[in-house]
């Protein structure tokens, strides 16, 4: 698939009804837009289109933070942050990185640790910035369970740390064990309960449905709102102290080819979903 020219993806999100874009950085970013003068014109451009920026989502593949030994994951988070500084975008979401593969206890237990340590330095850094760091967890990378999520967020220990919550990235990790690794740990409560667990760290959102499948057998696939099991009434009640006053909701159709079409529809409906739990 030829990826389209950002001022089509943004002439498309505006014509939508959009508030603002979410940026994959999976690009370098940061070497493309390497002084304030070139972030600055980014942002104009998308400005231009009557947008803001809901956050920064960089590749860290390179700088895995549970396994990096030197100081290679600061000196990335920094462009990053540079990056962030320059165009005026308050969240820089992070990722695990690692697969989700068997470990040995003490394996496990230095990893844990080492990411614990490099988060907590990142979100300390990213405060003093202003911009707040979220970890997006999900099926296709270390740290998958609902246990999981919860003891990494209370290891990193940091107000400026708090969690990425995707609706579909939940659904699999709730009620379908997608690729977690020992003993499947499910919730009965599935995605409500799951937000209920999270929603005093919760920082961010992506609402997307789920059908229960994972997109080449890695990561959650991003279904169109409607063709999946979410409910979203139940979810949202459960998650409305937090996501009652974020800035922004954030819709995720990534791996979806029919992104043209479900991108349009999403925003009635997500705005219907607002009216009904906010009331």
């Amino acid at each position: 698939m030829t990826p389209w020219p950002l001022d089509r993806v943004l002439g498309l999100m505006a014509e939508a009804g959009y508030d603002g874009v979410e940026i994959k950085g999976f690009r370098s970013h940061p070497a493309d837009y390497d002084t304030p003068a070139k972030c600055q014109q980014l942002r104009r451009q998308i400005e231009a289109f009557g947008l803001g920026i809901s956050g920064y989502v960089p590749s860290f593949f390179e700088v895995p933070p549970a396994l990096v030994q030197t100081d290679a994951y600061p000196q990335v988070f920094r462009k990053c942050l540079a990056f962030c500084a320059n165009c005026g975008i308050t969240t820089l979401r992070v990722d695990s990185v690692s697969r989700p593969t068997p470990l040995t206890p003490s394996a496990d237990a230095a990893r844990f640790c080492q990411r614990s340590r490099t988060w907590h330095a990142a979100a300390q850094e990213a405060a003093r910035a202003g911009v707040q760091t979220v970890w997006e967890f999900q099926p296709g990378f270390w740290l998958n369970k609902p246990s999981e999520v919860m003891r990494l967020a209370e290891a990193v220990e940091h107000a400026n740390f708090k969690l990425l919550f995707d609706t579909s990235h939940a659904y699999m990790g709730a009620l379908v064990e997608g690729r977690q690794t020992g003993a499947a740990e499910l919730l009965p409560g599935g995605v409500a309960e799951y937000g209920r667990r999270l929603v005093a760290r919760v920082g961010h959102f992506h609402l997307t449905d789920s059908d229960g499948s994972l997109h080449n057998n890695e990561t959650s696939n991003h279904t169109a709102f409607g063709e999946g099991r979410i409910d979203f009434m139940e979810v949202l009640s459960a998650l409305q102290p937090v996501v009652g006053h974020l800035p922004r909701w954030c819709v995720d159709f990534c791996f979806n080819p029919l992104m043209p079409i479900a991108g349009k529809a999403a925003v009635p409906f997500v705005r219907r979903l607002m009216q009904g739990a906010l009331v």
